[in-house]
């Protein structure tokens, strides 16, 4: 069963952070908080978490749409290809925030992401996620605990999500109620910025 624990956004608690850091270092499957809805994560580099995330999901692993959870933009180059100034400005205005940003991957992809030629990146305006990530030393792969067409309860309420995920992953974290609505999602992997999907993030920062 998994474990709970509460942690405050605003300040996080160092112990509590170096906890979920060492489940994850240990291959473990965490949900936590973001700016939007609650996530399902774990290490980028670690191959049977990903599997594990993948059959929960119901997806192959090499076909998912997962994405990078990064603390800033400075590991951008990790993963994706060198991108051009206007597109830096946009992330720039947008980032820490409720968005999904798909940009061209690189070659340094982890191997199960190796087919794509592109990468959705989140920075969320979520303190307890981004000192996860900055304690881990690299990203979160990330995807909602929401089903597409599901805007119900427990995906909003830490104690309900913990009901329903115990048996599945290794930790729950408590970050407070967290939102229905997703992230907008933004493709800037070619010339023009298209928007995929609306959600919480503001369009206007285009």
């Amino acid at each position: 069963m998994a474990e709970f624990i509460k942690i405050y956004p605003d300040k996080p608690s160092e112990a509590a952070i170096a906890k979920v850091v060492k489940v994850l270092q240990n291959g473990g499957l965490v949900i936590y908080p973001t700016d939007t809805v609650y996530g399902l994560g774990c290490d980028i580099t670690n191959s049977r978490a990903l599997e594990k995330i993948a059959r929960i999901k119901g997806v192959k692993l090499e076909k998912a749409n997962f994405s990078f959870i990064c603390c800033d933009l400075s590991n951008l180059s990790d993963y994706v290809r060198q991108i051009d100034t206007s597109t830096f400005k946009i992330l720039k205005r947008a980032l820490p925030g409720p968005y999904t940003f798909i940009l061209p991957g690189n070659n340094n992809l982890p191997k199960e992401f190796k087919k794509k030629t592109t990468v959705g990146i989140r920075v969320p305006d979520n303190n307890i996620i981004l000192e996860i990530v900055r304690q881990l030393g690299n990203p979160v792969v990330s995807t909602s605990i929401r089903d597409e067409d599901d805007v119900i309860e427990y995906t909003t309420d830490p104690e309900l999500i913990f009901e329903k995920w115990q048996n599945l992953v290794d930790l729950v974290i408590d970050g407070g109620y967290g939102d229905n609505i997703g992230s907008t999602i933004i493709d800037l992997s070619e010339h023009e910025p298209v928007i995929v999907r609306e959600g919480k993030g503001d369009i206007g920062i285009l």
